[in-house]
């Protein structure tokens, strides 16, 4: 983009869910959503992935309430799920080891399919949790 563009205005978005895996599905359409509505649909089917494993990890490991959090900001979409458990999420394992394993993928997903992504120790509303995000650049 040319220096003397204007960068597209940076936004973000919560969803609060409550501890059901059809959070999941509700998560993962609401972003679809949202990043239609801001023209970055060349970014919606690995954010959707993205989302989606942040958003069941949230869901499936802890017990109480978790949020998804979706920011873009001068090119780069961060999706990220806060949950109410401080633990650190376990190290993501080299997704070709994993072959058919049912548990375990998410992360090494996650790893393989963002530019960038972390977790770091996070209170919400008095709620102590931790919240793990993902990063993906775009042209658009």
């Amino acid at each position: 983009m040319p220096e003397n563009e204007p960068q597209p205005e940076s936004w973000e978005y919560s969803l609060y869910i409550p501890n059901d895996l059809r959070a999941v599905t509700v998560s993962r359409r609401t972003l679809r959503l949202i990043l239609t509505m801001h023209g970055l649909i060349g970014l919606v089917d690995v954010a959707e992935l993205l989302a989606t494993e942040l958003v069941a990890n949230a869901v499936c490991h802890t017990k109480g309430p978790a949020a998804l959090r979706v920011r873009w900001s001068a090119g780069v979409l961060r999706i990220g799920a806060w949950d109410a458990d401080p633990e650190p999420p376990e190290p993501p394992g080299k997704l070709e080891r994993l072959g058919d394993a049912e548990e375990g993928r998410g992360l090494a997903l996650v790893r393989a399919c963002s530019d960038l992504w972390g977790w770091q120790l996070l209170s919400r509303f008095g709620n102590r949790g931790k919240y793990v995000w993902c990063e993906l650049s775009s042209t658009a």
